[in-house]
This record gives C-alpha cells, structure tokens and sequence, in this order.
C-alpha cells in the first residue's frame, strides 16, 4: 500500500472517530441534557476511550461546542446551495424546506439537542449564540425576497415581513413534528408556503 492511500485512510477513519463522537454526544446532550451527560458515558456509546474525546475536543464543554458549530456549518451550506439555485423565489424557498428537513431527518440527535436547548428548561449548558442560527436564516431568505421584488415575482412588500413570514411557516411545521409527531406531514409546511406565495406573487409565478 502506498504512503498517500494509508494516510488518505488513516483521515478517513479519523473523520469517521470524529463524527460518531459528534453525533452520540448530540443524542445523549438531547436525551439527559448537556449537565446530567458525563464524558463516560459518551465515549462508552461512541465505543472509544477518553483519551480520543480528549484528543479531538479537549473537553465535553469543546465537544458541545463543535456540535452547535456543527449545525451552523450545516447551516450555511444549505444557504450556500439556496443562493445558488435556480428558478423562481417560490421554488427555491420549497428547495430550502425541503434542504432543511433532509438535513433534520440525517442528523436528528442535533436538531433534538439544539431544539432542546433553544425552547427546553436550562441545561446547565455553555451559553451560545443561538440567535445566530436565525439571523443567518433570515438574511438569506430576505436576499431571495429582494430578488423577487426587483424581478416583479412578488408584489410590493416589505421585505423583512416577508422572510418572517416564510420562517415562520417552516418553523412552526417543524416545531409542531417535534412537539406533536403524531401531526407529522412533511408536505405540509410546502402547502402552506405555496398558499402564502399565492398572496405574495404578482401573477406570474405558479
């Protein structure tokens, strides 16, 4: 075996160590709250030693925080996808729905974790910017509705009233599968969108 594939395998089973560690510590921060969840118990769900939670993290508090820097990442590359996508305003608002909860149902544990953390009782968790997570949303959504009232897809509005509105249909969809998953319809926040694009659109959107 040649020097560069053994290390291009010895990266790939470290990214491997990294994201099992991310992802167990995110269920378990979920479940039991970041205060009532011990080292111990991650590494032994993860199936590694303390040392290697050390090596990647340096501590539980540095886990926690590579979690939520995690999500933000997550974040930004459906925003980066949005941005790029084509069509109209309606569509790619529905692509950035449907982005989101593809992106919910492969990582649950850390939607559950920070879902917890944003609308659950204290944890006893390092504080965090978790309005960044909205306010990095809501620009992106108000630049897609900018494009839309310059290119005459929506009709005259205010352009922050509009991105709260989208936002606030997507959240309440996914607020109401976590509280109440027996509602669950994943096509409904796609409805509600197109029913709040229809008061929006100039006419010229279908």
């Amino acid at each position: 075996m040649s020097f560069e594939k053994k290390k291009n395998e010895i990266k790939s089973l470290e990214f491997g160590t990294r994201e099992k560690l991310l992802e167990t510590a995110s269920h378990l921060f979920a479940e039991k709250g970041y205060a009532s969840t011990s080292v111990r118990e991650i590494v032994a769900r993860a199936g590694v030693s303390k040392p290697v939670l050390y090596y990647y993290f340096q501590s539980k508090e540095g886990l926690y925080y590579a979690i939520l820097n995690w999500g933000m990442e997550i974040q930004q590359k459906i925003i980066d996808e949005l941005l790029e996508v084509s069509g109209t305003v309606q569509d790619r608002i529905l692509y950035l729905y449907r982005r989101i909860y593809e992106e919910i149902q492969a990582y649950q544990g850390m939607y559950a974790m920070i879902h917890g953390l944003i609308y659950g009782p204290p944890q006893g968790a390092p504080e965090y910017d978790f309005p960044s997570y909205h306010r990095q949303m809501f620009e992106a959504v108000k630049r897609l509705c900018f494009e839309g009232l310059s290119s005459g897809e929506i009709k005259k509005a205010d352009a922050d009233e509009v991105a709260f509105l989208v936002l606030s249909l997507i959240d309440f969809s996914l607020n109401l599968e976590k509280i109440q998953p027996e509602l669950t319809d994943p096509h409904r926040p796609e409805r509600l969108l197109r029913l709040a694009f229809q008061g929006l659109s100039q006419g010229k959107m279908h």
